[in-house]
């Protein structure tokens, strides 16, 4: 844990951040996890995989076959390196007539740890107008460059907000 940081109180059936491992592990998740805009049904699954790393709360990838495939489109230029899971490549996301750029990606090959998500896309849940996990809806975890969805099950504090870079 940091010096000065304290993790936030524990309740019944929620689980720390600070307690997840370093390095990042890879797990199946039971939970349903929607990925909607405007309507429009981007992603649903009871089949996701979830990455979980200190400090961060879970980010959730989809099997591709429980997403639609038709609304992804590579992004210009989308690309960035995970020091855990290996290079991402990111999707343009077209829902509703709108398209929201960079609010998915993938890893095509991941490293060996992380070989469950090869292929499986991730959402940028503050991309998309609602995205669930098992009906409760998702806050994005902050700072912007981070994928992870908090609800009540995780307790933070959550790296990605002011003063947590060297988290």
């Amino acid at each position: 844990m940091p010096p000065g940081v304290l993790p936030d109180p524990v309740g019944p059936g929620q689980e720390s951040v600070w307690d997840y491992p370093r390095p990042a592990i890879a797990q199946p998740t039971p939970f349903r996890l929607q990925v909607i805009h405007r309507g429009v049904v981007v992603a649903d699954t009871v089949r996701g995989v979830r990455t979980l790393e200190t400090s961060h709360p879970p980010t959730y990838y989809f099997p591709p076959e429980d997403v639609d495939s038709a609304l992804l489109r590579p992004a210009a230029g989308g690309r960035s390196f995970c020091e855990w899971k290996g290079a991402a490549s990111y999707f343009d996301v077209t829902a509703a007539g709108e398209t929201l750029a960079r609010a998915a990606w993938h890893y095509p090959r991941p490293s060996r740890p992380f070989a469950s998500l090869a292929g499986f896309p991730a959402f940028y849940p503050g991309a998309f107008e609602t995205c669930l996990v098992d009906g409760e809806p998702v806050t994005p975890q902050p700072g912007g460059f981070y994928g992870g969805w908090i609800t009540s099950h995780v307790a933070g504090p959550y790296k990605g907000g002011p003063g947590s870079r060297f988290w």
